[in-house]
């Protein structure tokens, strides 16, 4: 299956993105400006996956005169980070759309069976009205992504996004093979996973160095 021609899968290649993806990379790269990083690599991807968004036009009064200009619904758009890591990547999101509602599910990876177990899921009431955008930082197996993807269509929502930084190309094929119709949008496109199901080169675990809690 070649990535490339799937109409939904979105590789982005900011330079800005790909030099901040190569910092959170590295090894030596401390908690606090992990963190940051990955707070700015979301604002990036955010400008990227915010580009089809709808506007109304409204009337405005600016100090010249009267005018019409376009804005966007903050209140139609709702974040969905899958924790714990996701939740590393909502306030650059919030920075650039403060409004937007923000729910959140829990999942964990079962470390034998290597699959996703939800353990948390606190959403909107309305949220099967809303404009959502899935946020994990890795899309490793597609595992998660795929259930989380399964919960909220349970919940009714309709328009549905997937943001990640780093995924493996396993991972994204699984993905797209169940879910076609929701955009994927990814930092850097990686070469596979390892024995262990981590993807290589990677980084290591985002939620652990967000945390700090890398042992």
């Amino acid at each position: 299956m070649d990535i490339k021609t799937m109409p939904n899968v979105h590789v982005l290649d900011h330079p800005l993105l790909l030099h901040k993806i190569s910092q959170i990379r590295k090894v030596t790269t401390q908690t606090n400006e992990f963190r940051q990083l990955v707070k700015e690599i979301a604002v990036i991807e955010g400008l990227e996956a915010f580009r089809e968004l709808p506007t109304k036009n409204v009337t405005i009064q600016t100090p010249l005169e009267e005018t019409v200009e376009p804005v966007i619904e903050p209140d139609s758009l709702c974040f969905v980070p899958i924790l714990r890591a996701g939740l590393g990547m909502v306030d650059g999101l919030l920075e650039l759309i403060p409004g937007a509602h923000v729910g959140h599910i829990g999942m964990y990876r079962n470390e034998e069976t290597h699959q996703p177990v939800e353990y948390f899921c606190k959403l909107p009431k309305n949220i099967a009205d809303l404009d959502v955008y899935l946020i994990d930082p890795m899309l490793a197996t597609g595992g998660s992504a795929i259930d989380a993807v399964e919960a909220l269509r349970k919940r009714g929502v309709k328009k549905l996004h997937f943001l990640c930084i780093i995924a493996a190309p396993e991972g994204v094929e699984a993905f797209e093979e169940k879910y076609p119709d929701v955009p994927l949008y990814i930092g850097a496109l990686d070469r596979q996973l390892n024995e262990n199901a981590y993807i290589c080169p990677g980084l290591g675990d985002a939620g652990d160095r967000i945390f700090g809690t890398i042992q």
